[in-house]
């Protein structure tokens, strides 16, 4: 083993295996947005990894899993610790290959172009997630969109979307609500997809904590939808 220069070993050895990683993997870097989000308001980044982790534990034990509307992919791995395989999707190119730098091994995951309102995935997958996509797509293509992630999950496959709720809306950014088009209350997203699906069960989330509370206070919607229609 390499021996390292005195100048690089820690006060505690304890913490030296910080220093083999950095020498063996390099300094992760952040992805697009999650480096405006660390850029602008670090807690905000806090709180998009907190939906990826709620997202992981709902499909832990899944073999095949996708995601829609993958932006940066940054927080793919902490899907990647629950789920046999991982396959990102987005409609944005620049994305699409900032998600495939940020997902080399150990955390390896396949990243392609695709717009869920033309058509499903290529293949059928056991669930579906797709996290902060919805409210940008326009309600005369809202129903493409849902039909087309429905038919890119299997018979028994999971499908789980998650959104900032209407009410939310008065107190973001202006910059950050440009393309929020198609944003719901609870109570009306979870009507939508009961169109879809036999079971769809209706979570909020303020900040990092998700939970089964008042609806209408809640930040952040998410709908988990089961048994297709």
């Amino acid at each position: 083993m390499k021996e390292i220069p005195m100048t690089e070993k820690t006060h505690d050895p304890v913490n030296q295996v910080i220093v083999e990683i950095k020498d063996k993997e390099g300094i992760n870097q952040l992805g697009l947005h999650s480096n405006k989000q660390w850029f602008e308001d670090p807690k905000h980044l806090l709180f998009s990894m907190s939906r990826y982790k709620f997202v992981s534990k709902m499909l832990s034990g899944s073999k095949q899993v996708a995601e829609v509307g993958c932006g940066d992919g940054f927080n793919a791995r902490i899907v990647l610790q629950e789920v046999d395989e991982l396959s990102l999707y987005d409609i944005d190119p620049m994305f699409v290959e900032n998600a495939k730098a940020n997902c080399q091994a150990p955390w390896a995951c396949d990243a392609a172009v695709h717009d869920i309102t033309q058509g499903p995935l290529h293949r059928q997958f056991d669930a579906c997630y797709s996290l902060d996509m919805l409210e940008h797509i326009d309600q005369n293509q809202e129903h493409n969109a849902i039909t087309n992630l429905c038919d890119s999950i299997n018979e028994n496959g999971i499908l789980l979307i998650g959104m900032p709720s209407i009410e939310s809306q008065q107190f973001s950014k202006p910059a950050e609500i440009t393309g929020h088009i198609n944003c719901k209350s609870g109570n009306d997203f979870r009507d939508l997809m009961k169109q879809y699906f036999h079971h769809v069960f209706l979570f909020s989330m303020n900040d990092e904590i998700v939970h089964t509370g008042y609806v209408k206070m809640a930040h952040y919607i998410f709908c988990l939808c089961t048994n297709k229609r």
